[in-house]
């Protein structure tokens, strides 16, 4: 795949990000970030976020670029995980789907297997936590503050740490496969994460607390998978993949997985904030979160060999039960 190839599917992927004109300010400065991030040994990614964002690259102009059925299938692939990312699909985003599909001219089974498949995943994340959980009557009788000081004395900490390692591993390990169904696995399975240890500090949380918890973060849902998809097209993976459906790890699949570091430094940030009583301001958060991820990604080096053991027995029904149970 060439370099015009690999821009015009960047393309794609960042008007599916801005179809949805509901994209707030912060979602739009997070994306710009990882566009330029991303900018090692790969196109001019500073330019083309500019230039979709002003609206001098144009749909019709990257599909012209892609030749190839497969690319053509992992364009339309990547546009339907980017409007997908946040769990929900805006009337918007289904019209430039629309749109995309008949400029790509593929097969309607073709279509109708992809947004299958991504249907499967939009359920991961509708189950990663319950709707508006009520919270236990020994919570709810109490102070945010008393309530996780009830809680903190029952959290064993070493398995607390375990546990957050173990989902840091498996979502590194997904990083490193080339389907795209691996990717979209990633958030869920963070939603899941944050979902429990909210749970071990006695709060019962719902989907819509723990997604704006990321967001004040700074880590967006849609340009948190917009990042991984980029490093994925960048790498390689998706084009030297051996097939689809495939299980095992690509041979290219290797090295450091990021997502390793992302999801540890959640895990540990929620860790506090949910010991504290929920008391930490939004800039305190952000700035927490910062420096954890920091020292994340200087670990996450040691646990390459764990990583890619982990990613060569993974299976879309094992990461589907995994969320669910």
């Amino acid at each position: 795949m060439s370099e015009s190839r690999d821009r015009a599917i960047l393309t794609i992927a960042l008007l599916a990000a801005f179809a949805d004109n509901n994209k707030q300010e912060s979602e739009r400065e997070e994306i710009r970030r990882i566009a330029e991030g991303l900018g090692d040994g790969a196109p001019d990614l500073r330019s083309l976020y500019q230039d979709v964002l002003l609206k001098r690259a144009t749909l019709e102009e990257a599909v012209a670029s892609l030749s190839d059925a497969g690319e053509k299938h992992l364009a339309y692939e990547m546009a339907v995980g980017v409007c997908d990312a946040d769990g929900r699909m805006s009337e918007s985003e289904r019209e430039f789907l629309d749109r995309l599909k008949s400029l790509l001219g593929m097969q309607s089974e073709e279509f109708e297997a992809i947004e299958q498949e991504a249907e499967q995943i939009v359920e991961l994340t509708e189950t990663a936590a319950p709707i508006a959980v009520a919270a236990s009557a020994s919570a709810d009788a109490l102070t945010p503050s008393d309530a996780s000081k009830s809680s903190s004395s029952k959290v064993n900490d070493a398995e607390l740490d375990k546990r957050i390692l173990n989902y840091s591993i498996l979502n590194g390990a997904l990083e490193l496969l080339p389907q795209s169904w691996a990717s979209m696995a990633i958030i869920p399975l963070q939603i899941k994460m944050v979902y429990r240890i909210g749970t071990d500090f006695g709060y019962e949380l719902d989907r819509g607390h723990i997604k704006d918890f990321l967001a004040t973060l700074g880590v967006g849902m849609t340009s948190q998978y917009i990042e991984q998809f980029g490093r994925k097209l960048i790498g390689g993976l998706f084009r030297k993949a051996a097939g689809r459906g495939m299980g095992r790890l690509s041979r290219s699949a290797t090295g450091v997985a990021f997502s390793f570091a992302t999801t540890y430094a959640l895990g540990q940030v929620a860790r506090r904030y949910y010991a504290g009583g929920r008391t930490m301001s939004a800039d305190l958060l952000k700035q927490t979160y910062a420096e954890t991820l920091g020292s994340a990604k200087q670990m996450q080096s040691e646990f390459v060999p764990q990583i890619e053991q982990r990613a060569n027995n993974l299976s879309m029904n094992e990461v589907m039960s995994m969320v669910r149970n």
